[in-house]
Order: structure tokens, then sequence, then C-alpha cells
């Protein structure tokens, strides 16, 4: 079994950052891609960032492009979204999630943590 807790959400206003944290437990994960989603009330979740941990390639919504960054610490078994110059449609609840296989899909990916809330005010 994979556990995956996020933290770091919070209230930010316009134009702010916050940095998200997803630790993950319970299973060896050199070779499992990590991602981030988000999903607003009343919408479906959508794909933000993913990076794979063994080479580090990343991934990114083009929403988010030079705005957001995806990194990893693997000795912390870590995955980090770095969100600058948020933007209130920014606002959402973001998942972290661990599959196989790289992509925007969330099909992709077998195991998901509990949400983090991240508030833009305008």
């Amino acid at each position: 079994q994979v556990q995956l807790v996020e933290s770091g959400g919070g209230l930010v206003q316009a134009g702010g950052s916050l940095r998200l944290s997803c630790v993950a437990s319970g299973r060896t994960f050199s070779s499992y891609v990590m991602g981030w989603f988000r999903q607003a009330p009343g919408k479906e979740r959508k794909f933000v960032a993913a990076i794979s941990w063994s080479v580090g390639n990343t991934d990114y919504a083009d929403s988010v492009k030079g705005r957001f960054t995806i990194s990893r610490d693997n000795a912390k078994n870590t995955v980090y979204l770095q969100m600058n110059s948020l933007k209130p449609e920014d606002t959402a609840v973001y998942y972290c999630a661990a599959g196989r296989l790289m992509g925007p899909e969330t099909r992709l990916y077998n195991f998901w943590g509990q949400g983090a809330q991240v508030t833009v005010s305008s």
C-alpha cells in the first residue's frame, strides 16, 4: 500500500506564492512518476504537473508553465510544487498522485493523497 500526504496549502493573495509538499511512504518510488492535479468546485480533476523519480523528467499543463515548478527529493521521498504568480483561477484542491507512466490522464495514477486546499484571493 502507498500513502501520500500533502501539506502546504492555504490562502494567498493574487501574485503571491505557495509551496506544496507530498510525502510518500509504503513503497520504493524509484520507478514511479509523481504528479500534481487540481480540482475546482464543480469541475473535473485536471493535470497540473508530473515528474519522474529516476531521471527527473517533468511535464506541465499549459496553464501553469512558467509559474509552477515541480521537483523532488528522493532521499526524503518528497515531491514539491512551487507555485508563483498565483491567480484566482488557480484556486482548487490540489492532489498528489503516484503512477507508473507519465501523462495528464488521471487513470495513469494508482495512488492519491487526500488533497490540500489552495485559495487565491483577488
